[in-house]
């Protein structure tokens, strides 16, 4: 085997934690001795041990002379766990190879800085790209302050995502609908606008697949948010209504007597989104999926809040000129201001094709 089979075998257990380590990110490690793989490990979750800790107590003795492949740069602080670089090299292991430097400015090189004061060759920068693609939202979230951002909608071959008299369950398949709960798993929240909660009232919960449920985020300025709405009563998940400093203290009292956490974004009309963005950063939220209808697609589209659009299209014609679409609001006027989107790709999901693509690259 390779140097690039080791670091993808790296990339590739790092991939078993996918929306479980938040606010950390996916690492994934591997230990090599003679040619052959001794050990792995990879990150669990916030405040275990890192991928490094679990390869190298697999290892135990054997790491000694031994190589490390890692999916991204080993700690140097002491955070929720004690710093990966001076255990690798109490562990006697030889060399690392490294996919990427960490973003994170308390890491920064350091990791690299102690390893190499200790006579441990270091290498990075193998497949760096698929690295860099692993941990997207850890990038975005460290390096921005901001949470790394998927806006999601299920329409027809015409972009509808409702037929003119408001019915929309269901217009995906089930493998699309499978795939969106699957979404809801690996965020670590979900964002609606208020008048999806009055429309719909629903759970917005992972349910077709097993998983967590994500944090309920409702843009609603006026905090109009039913008081028997499930996403107030049915506790199955942590709800944060965002308001203006305008909304009526009353609605947020009785929200607020009922569990739901209030953030204020903004004295305007509406909600600032780029405000909320920063406040749900603060809270450790590193992403959040936009479920929301046309007019917050089109509202988070504007402010340059959205990094990746997926789109599941199924192959039916609704027609309609007041039909909802995926994307309202006023609108770019001129094609020039149109959002172009990079690095597209389409898959067959059951009868629909799910396009996915990005707006920012990290």
């Amino acid at each position: 085997m390779t140097d690039e089979n080791f670091m993808r075998e790296a990339l590739r257990i790092a991939h078993n934690a996918e929306g479980r380590t938040s606010p950390n990110p996916l690492v994934g490690a591997v230990i090599v001795k003679d040619g052959k793989i001794i050990a792995e490990g990879w990150h669990r979750q916030a405040g275990t041990p890192h991928a490094e800790i679990h390869a190298l107590n697999m290892a135990g003795e054997l790491a000694k002379g031994a190589t490390l492949y890692v999916t991204l740069e080993p700690c140097s602080h002491f955070g929720r766990t004690p710093p990966c670089a001076r255990a690798i090299v109490d562990a006697g292991i030889k060399k690392v190879v490294a996919a990427m430097k960490d973003p994170n400015p308390k890491v920064a090189g350091h990791g690299f800085e102690i390893l190499r004061s200790a006579g441990v060759e270091v290498e990075v920068g193998l497949l760096e790209d698929e690295a860099r693609k692993l941990n997207e939202i850890f990038i975005k979230w460290v390096t921005k302050n901001l949470p790394f951002v998927t806006m999601k909608f299920a329409c027809s071959l015409d972009g509808k995502i409702a037929t003119v008299g408001g019915e929309s369950q269901w217009i995906s398949c089930e493998a699309s609908r499978k795939f969106t709960h699957h979404l809801r798993d690996i965020n670590d929240a979900i964002l609606v606008g208020v008048g999806t909660v009055w429309a719909d009232n629903p759970s917005l919960t992972t349910r077709l697949v097993e998983g967590k449920n994500p944090i309920r985020v409702i843009v609603d300025s006026n905090a109009r948010t039913p008081i028997d709405s499930k996403v107030v009563n049915d506790k199955s998940a942590r709800t944060i209504v965002a308001v203006t400093e305008n909304a009526p203290p009353e609605n947020i009292s009785e929200l607020k007597n009922r569990g739901v956490e209030i953030i204020c974004a903004g004295n305007g009309e509406h909600v600032d989104l780029k405000i909320l963005m920063r406040k749900l950063a603060e809270r450790e939220i590193t992403s959040v999926l936009v479920e929301g209808g046309g007019t917050i697609h089109f509202s988070m589209l504007k402010e340059n809040l959205v990094d990746k659009v997926l789109a599941f299209v199924a192959p039916k014609i609704i027609g309609g000129k007041n039909a909802l679409t995926a994307v309202e609001g006023a609108g770019f006027e001129k094609l020039s201001d149109a959002i172009n989107l990079k690095n597209f790709t389409a898959q067959k999901l059951g009868e629909d094709i799910l396009i996915s693509s990005y707006i920012t690259e990290v």
